[in-house]
């Protein structure tokens, strides 16, 4: 057999099988040790990504925290009266949505949508159309 004679044979002083063996032994240290420093590397990114993960959910409670502040309606409403001078709605002013056609065949002509009541113009000029209910008015 081919195999009998390589336990016997030798090469410069040593042993095939002892030389095929410390080749083995190398071969398995140097992989051993580049996996390891692989696997440290992918460890210490891992952990650079959990960080990042972190602190973009602490921005984002924060982010939340302003919106929650942004949209208090308390604090829409005093920024609207303090700055615009809105004020809230009349329980007078407010109509029920089957009162829609009836308010908007009240308008005169396309551009009282978009251009306000001039302040000249009678009060009673909205109410004075044929078809006007008396207890709609327009109040700005």
């Amino acid at each position: 057999m081919i195999f009998s004679g390589i336990f016997t044979r030798r090469l410069r002083g040593f042993r095939v099988v002892d030389l095929v063996a410390l080749a083995v032994l190398l071969t398995l240290a140097l992989g051993s040790y580049a996996f390891k420093t692989f696997a440290g590397a992918e460890t210490a990114d891992t952990a650079g990504v959990q960080g990042q993960i972190v602190l973009e959910q602490k921005r984002i409670r924060l982010l939340q925290a302003e919106i929650a502040h942004l949209e208090d309606p308390r604090r829409i409403e005093r920024l609207s009266t303090q700055y615009l001078g809105l004020q809230a709605v009349a329980p007078k002013q407010e109509i029920a949505v089957q009162d829609l056609p009836r308010i908007a065949a009240l308008r005169v002509g396309p551009l009282a949508l978009i251009a306000p009541a001039t302040p000249q113009a009678p009060a009673n000029a909205v109410t004075s159309a044929p078809a006007a209910d008396s207890s709609v008015t327009d109040e700005r």
